[in-house]
């Protein structure tokens, strides 16, 4: 039986990893997890997608066990500033599309909208944020939207399972290091054996898969599958086996970063409920709210700006407040192996690629991968059909985001220094050029976003186009023929449910305080 799992490297990757094997296989799969006690986490992965709910839903985490532990908070939306033209903003939510007699609402916003933003014409969650407010009341419960929680029924299932079945309008913020170290404890209670020591060599056999990985005190340790969660060292997939990596630096020259943890007194501030994305002269500026401090980062391209100068930008940015902060720089790896599963190695996080922050994507590319490997999980034959599948879903998933996020860059109307004249120039992934000429006359629909990676909905793409107002766009001229009385009715009930929405939800703050 193949049951000897060698997880290489912790950090949020790792444990996530090991947590959900654990959880998955139990006593029937035998996991060791070895991490340097030198090597410290990139800690820059604190925002992520909603599907990270079924994360802990599958490990039997309920928000109040594990939230209050992680300093963590509800996510809503990205909040995107400055990138049509500066004190302009708007949000990319997570709530589900409205759609009046065939067209998506957006459609008939372009059409004759109520007014000039659309994210608070056809979406619930702008205002919500804006009032800096809470989407569960004081009690637990939901708020009442078009969103289906469905825990019991959709418990266990994977995130391709539940696409199509449920909604859920918030994702969350969490302290990446306190994260890390909440799984450790749980992984360990399930008989996870934790190793703190440095990997000096990786050794392969005959056939080139390893065998074992060497360490400074442990001395061998040996297993069937290896994976490699070492960060953008990618220790054993790219060093080891060579496996080579695919730069997508041509389409996304953001390269660089400077990070900061800004402690704030959260209640005199406020929790804005989004990651906010706020465009610089040579990139943008992440702001992500924690129940104690705000984590903050300088994400640019080093061919535009000096690592000097983005961080003192960055200061200036936050304020007084970060005075005595320490700052890390970091180097990021942008794009991805050309296959993260070879032999008996898998990658998972940094080690098997990364593409930036922007819509935060980097802790989903775990958790999709986590899914993946425990899906395809290899027998004693090594059947080469799961190493396959594992490698398609993988390179789909971070090539339907390279391509999104480009996305932004090429839609994004900020055009007042060189950066942001360059991004409209840049090489462009295959196929998007024609895509967004058929989105100019028709905005996204499921036959005309990227054709393999599903997991972005089509009004993520309608959200980008509108938002950024780089790119001329026309409503479907079916629509001049259509009766725009239901479409009037659906703006006006949109309406009338945030006034209600805003008048009985708790600040975010206060939800918090609750919870602790």
């Amino acid at each position: 039986m193949l049951n000897k799992v060698v997880i290489v490297g912790g950090g949020t990757a790792g444990w996530m990893t090991a947590s959900y094997l654990k959880a998955a296989f139990g006593e029937r799969i035998d996991i060791t997890l070895v991490e340097s006690g030198k090597v410290g986490a990139i800690g820059v992965g604190e925002a992520t997608f909603s599907d990270i709910r079924h994360f802990f839903e599958f490990l039997g985490l309920k928000e109040k066990d594990w939230m209050p532990a992680c300093n963590a908070t509800y996510k809503l939306a990205v909040r995107f500033e400055n990138w049509r033209e500066k004190g302009h903003y708007f949000y990319h939510p997570f709530e589900q599309m409205r759609s009046v007699n065939g067209h998506p609402l957006t459609e008939w916003w372009l059409q004759d909208g109520p007014t000039d933003r659309f994210d608070k014409d056809c979406f619930v969650m702008a205002s919500v944020i804006d009032a800096g407010l809470s989407p569960r009341r004081l009690d637990g419960t939901l708020l009442d939207t078009p969103f289906d929680e469905g825990a019991d029924e959709m418990r266990g299932l994977t995130m391709s399972e539940h696409q199509g079945k449920t909604q859920f309008p918030y994702a969350y913020h969490f302290e990446a290091a306190l994260l890390a170290k909440y799984l450790t404890k749980y992984a360990v209670e399930r008989g996870v054996r934790h190793v703190v020591d440095d990997v000096e060599a990786v050794d392969l056999d005959e056939r080139g898969w390893i065998s074992s990985v060497r360490t400074a005190r442990h001395g061998e340790l040996s297993g069937d599958l290896f994976v490699d969660c070492t960060g953008f060292r990618s220790l054993l997939l790219n060093k080891a086996l060579e496996e080579p990596f695919i730069s997508f630096q041509d389409t996304l020259p953001n390269d660089s970063a400077v990070a900061l943890q800004v402690p704030m007194d959260m209640e005199k501030r406020g929790i804005r409920p989004c990651t906010t994305a706020t465009a610089q002269d040579a990139g943008w500026i992440w702001t992500i709210p924690l129940t104690g401090r705000v984590g903050t980062g300088y994400v640019y391209a080093k061919d535009y700006l000096s690592p000097e100068e983005a961080e003192r930008t960055l200061r200036e940015f936050v304020g007084p407040a970060a005075a005595d902060v320490e700052a890390n720089h970091i180097r990021m790896r942008i794009g991805r192996s050309r296959n993260s599963w070879v032999n008996n190695c898998v990658a998972i996080g940094l080690a098997s690629g990364f593409v930036e922050p922007l819509e935060s994507t980097g802790i989903f590319f775990i958790h999709h991968a986590i899914e993946q490997l425990a899906r395809n999980f290899p027998g004693p034959d090594w059947h080469p059909t799961h190493r396959e599948r594992y490698n398609d879903a993988v390179a789909h998933v971070m090539d339907g985001v390279r391509e999104f996020l480009a996305l932004h860059y090429l839609s994004a109307k900020r055009s007042d220094t060189q950066y942001w004249r360059d991004t409209k120039t840049r090489a462009v992934p295959d196929g998007l050029a024609e895509r967004i000429e058929k989105w100019r006359t028709q905005l996204p629909d499921s036959e005309t976003v990227f054709p393999y990676y599903h997991g972005l909905p089509p009004y993520s793409y309608m959200c980008i186009l509108l938002g950024m107002g780089g790119i001329d766009l026309k409503p479907s001229p079916a629509l001049a023929l259509a009766d725009p009385g239901a479409a009037r009715q659906e703006f006006e009930a949109i309406r009338e449910k945030t006034e209600q929405l805003t008048k009985v939800l708790p600040g975010a703050y206060e939800y918090f305080t609750r919870m602790r």
